[in-house]
């Protein structure tokens, strides 16, 4: 499945680009996600807990981050295993920066998820791409905050919060509904 999302950050696009580069501190930013070791050369081990409607998935593997320094841009390949639960996940995602103004950068995320096991019946739904975008909102809130900080120990002290399964539901569950009543 392929998700498209979009955001901008009041930072220019060198401050982005920087702060998309220090992959630990960045990854701090995305709910859900942890990062376990720096296997070196641009791959990394981590983990990345999502619910999916009733099913949790905590999907261990490895990421690996090529970036294109001249574009702006980069690559972001990773696959994961749910021990617990059987579901396995592979992800690509392809991510550029374009200044917008001296102090604004747009970021543009593409990903190409699949999901197998039984995490993989919710993937052929809407459901995932709302907490792909509930997920990429948080992100950006969080990246912003650590770009506008004063101090770099201020930076690190920030970190996403935690996607409560209630929370994303109900968020979930009222876009559905406002996309049924603009159908209808």
């Amino acid at each position: 499945m392929r998700i498209d999302n979009e955001f901008t950050v009041a930072s220019p696009i060198d401050a982005v680009w920087t702060a998309f580069q220090d992959v630990p501190s960045v990854s701090a930013c995305l709910p859900g996600a942890q990062l376990t070791d720096d296997l070196g050369g641009g791959r990394f081990a981590g983990r990345m807990s999502v619910r999916l409607g009733p099913i949790g998935l905590g999907l261990e593997g490895e990421a690996t981050v090529v970036p294109e320094p001249e574009q702006h841009a980069a690559t972001i390949t990773g696959q994961g295993i749910d021990k617990r639960g059987g579901s396995r996940g592979q992800v690509s995602v392809h991510y550029v920066l374009a200044e917008v103004g001296p102090t604004t950068t747009k970021v543009s995320i593409a990903s190409d998820i699949t999901l197998a096991g039984p995490a993989a019946q919710f993937g052929r739904t809407g459901l995932l791409q709302e907490v792909s975008k509930r997920l990429i909102g948080d992100f950006a809130r969080c990246l912003e905050a650590k770009l506008a900080a004063a101090t770099p120990e201020e930076a690190a002290a920030i970190v996403s919060g935690e996607v409560g399964a209630t929370s994303l539901l109900a968020s979930s569950l009222g876009a559905t509904i406002k996309r049924s009543i603009r159908r209808g």
